[in-house]
């Protein structure tokens, strides 16, 4: 009996100390290719390790079919960025000071992304402050307060008003042809899609406007008196905060129709805003060629 428990304690001990061997040792990794080859964690087959870092801010789904797919988005939009180049992050949450530490560009499609609570602002304007990008479609632009979103991002929609079209027609009037951004983007007509009005607007330094459109006659913007106007809704933005660096923000007013984010020219818009908004060069999205076919 004696030798029998001194077997069985000596047996756990060897367990106990091959588990705190086990444990030191370095987890295995892979390349590319799944082969191990040292500390590194496992990395997605193909993807470019050397990217640019872009958070996707996304939401819950709002409005009827077809409208407002926030989920759909962050789904779409993380394996589109993936596969031309990027690192990607993203959430239903407003992303923390960690999660921003290497980010390059937030790209926000939520709707009322101006409500904030302290700590998310906080986060939100350091994050500026020390030059991070800022993407905004459609209704991120909304909040309580549009001029402390413009003065992130060039322009404010006020949550509450009527300033809105909701199912029109947007004819692009493309205003500056010259800008990289613009590249292969016609003036073209999204329809049905909604544009907005009585935006409150950046001075100094004013937006950078590349298109705008004419506010269809719809019975919201009669209802809010915006039938007729020109308004900017593809913009850039250039500014510091107080005491921060130079930051970048690209604004594309449209996204209430989802598919519209589906339309190879929007696309090709998107992904050089955010390759500018990052201070990328500008078709570095664009152009990106995986190196390797993700079949999987």
């Amino acid at each position: 009996m004696r030798n029998s428990f001194l077997y069985l304690a000596a047996a756990v001990a060897l367990t106990g100390a091959g588990a705190a061997i086990a444990q030191s040792q370095p987890r295995p990794a892979f390349d590319r290719n799944g082969v191990p080859t040292g500390n590194e964690k496992p990395r997605i087959p193909g993807q470019n390790l050397a990217g640019m870092h872009v958070y996707l801010r996304a939401g819950l789904k709002t409005h009827g079919p077809g409208q407002h797919d926030y989920p759909q988005f962050l789904a779409d939009w993380s394996k589109i960025l993936t596969m031309h180049g990027a690192v990607v992050d993203g959430s239903f949450h407003a992303p923390t000071a960690a999660e921003l530490k290497n980010t390059d560009v937030i790209v926000m499609y939520k709707g009322d992304a101006g409500f904030m609570d302290a700590q998310e602002r906080a986060d939100l304007m350091a994050f500026v402050k020390r030059g991070g990008g800022l993407v905004m479609i459609h209704d991120a632009l909304c909040g309580p307060d549009p001029a402390e979103m413009a003065m992130l991002v060039g322009g404010g929609k006020k949550h509450g008003e009527v300033n809105y079209t909701l199912d029109a027609k947007v004819p692009y009037t493309i205003v500056d042809p010259s800008s990289p951004l613009m590249k292969g983007f016609p003036p073209m007509t999204l329809a049905p899609e909604e544009s907005f009005y009585k935006m409150t607007w950046a001075k100094s330094p004013a937006i950078h406007v590349l298109a705008t459109t004419v506010i269809d006659d719809t019975p919201a913007a009669r209802q809010g008196g915006g039938v007729g106007q020109v308004v900017p809704q593809i913009w850039t933005y250039e500014h510091s905060l107080p005491g921060g660096h130079p930051a970048r923000a690209f604004v594309w007013m449209q996204g209430h129709t989802y598919a519209d984010l589906k339309n190879p020219q929007v696309v090709a818009l998107l992904l050089r805003g955010i390759a500018w908004a990052g201070r990328h060069p500008v078709d570095e999205l664009v152009d990106f060629k995986p190196l390797i076919a993700n079949n999987g």
